[in-house]
């Protein structure tokens, strides 16, 4: 068994020592050449690129590679690896593959709806055009889009490896979808960003395809080689604000970077979600020191800290939405002296209805206080 990995890539970039991963450049159709394979030969969707992203990477390998043995995608910055962090090789592959159908990213567990983040940060539109399309052309699948796209897991980075004749199953599956939504939706006026609408839309389909298909799935780490230009110079600028306990500041500056860059924010950018956490460090550190006269800033200041202190929040939030709070979270809020405003703030994050928001407070506040 032979595993052959392409690296999509739009830049020139470091590239792993291991063979087995092959550089892809994706839209090459419209770009400089950098002296790697490209995706504008033979059967190729390259100039698409703007729209697809990746995914035009993904075409060329469905199209155009020709192997009985195994083919998998990544990114010049991101791979699975061990969770140790080391980039998985060909045995590694190959005993992982011994067991599992594919090999795919971990399931991201958002803190709301695919569908209701979907819709927040791109035209919902052409999400409720795809499952119509998906309706129409693939009716076993529409339960299970319909299902998910209303849960808080998906896959992203579109990121897999597989036996190249499910790959070529999964390609021509999303591909003859995708044509048809082309035929509905106008990208065109997007931002250079949001025009990826594929791309993006398809990192969901993996998941509903894989758990329609009830495909065995190995949910492997990804680590990445360079964190996001953008995202690592936003948390540097917004870490000397927070020491400096200057909020005016902090908000300034992201406000500023976010009119000229609203992709800092996406899951693709925002990995470790580090940056939303820091929205809402600013939004409750300004309510509390309007309310009470200081925050918590004023005691917590190092970002790594202040990232803990309100996940332990959000974690406490969401775990009494299921019902499930128990001591380890209610002592974490006691001992950190969690405010009611930030557990209303956190709240109001993870919860769209006034009685489900009142219900969560209504735990939570009396629980503020120490026995």
């Amino acid at each position: 068994m032979s595993v052959t990995i392409f690296t999509m890539t739009h830049k020139k970039f470091k590239e792993p020592e291991d063979p087995i991963y092959v550089p892809l450049h994706v839209g090459r159709a419209c770009s400089e050449d950098f002296g790697y394979a490209g995706d504008d030969t033979g059967d190729n969707i390259s100039a698409k690129n703007c729209y697809y992203g990746e995914l035009t990477g993904v075409y060329w390998v469905w199209k155009n590679v020709r192997t009985e043995d195994h083919v998998g995608i990544c990114h010049y910055r991101r791979y699975f690896c061990t969770e140790e962090g080391r980039i998985l090789n060909e045995k590694d592959y190959q005993a992982i593959l011994q067991q599992y159908d594919i090999i795919t990213s971990k399931r991201l567990k958002l803190n709301y709806s695919y569908f209701d983040g979907y819709a927040s940060d791109y035209n919902i539109f052409d999400l409720v055009t795809t499952g119509e399309v998906i309706r129409q052309k693939y009716p076993a699948y529409y339960e299970a889009f319909e299902r998910l796209v209303h849960g808080n897991g998906t896959y992203f980075g579109n990121m897999m490896v597989a036996h190249k004749a499910l790959y070529d199953e999964y390609a021509a599956w999303l591909f003859s979808i995708f044509a048809e939504v082309e035929k509905k939706i106008d990208a065109t006026q997007y931002d250079e960003y949001h025009r990826r609408v594929f791309g993006f839309i398809s990192e969901f389909l993996l998941f509903v395809w894989v758990e329609v298909k009830q495909l065995k799935v190995y949910e492997c780490k990804v680590g990445m080689t360079t964190e996001k230009y953008e995202t690592r110079e936003m948390k540097e600028r917004l870490s000397e604000f927070f020491l400096q306990g200057d909020l005016t500041g902090a908000k300034s500056y992201f406000l500023q970077v976010l009119e000229k860059r609203p992709d800092v924010l996406m899951e693709a950018s925002d990995i470790t979600g580090e940056l939303k956490l820091a929205m809402q460090v600013i939004a409750v550190c300004e309510l509390e020191r309007q309310a009470y006269g200081e925050s918590v800033i004023d005691r917590i200041r190092r970002f790594e800290d202040l990232v803990r202190y309100f996940n332990g929040v959000n974690e406490a939030v969401n775990t009494c939405k299921t019902g499930q709070i128990g001591g380890q979270e209610i002592r974490f809020l006691r001992e950190n002296h969690v405010s009611e405003i930030a557990i209303e703030a956190s709240a109001r994050l993870f919860t769209t209805e006034e009685k489900e928001l009142a219900k969560v407070t209504g735990t939570l506040f009396p629980l503020l206080a120490e026995e």
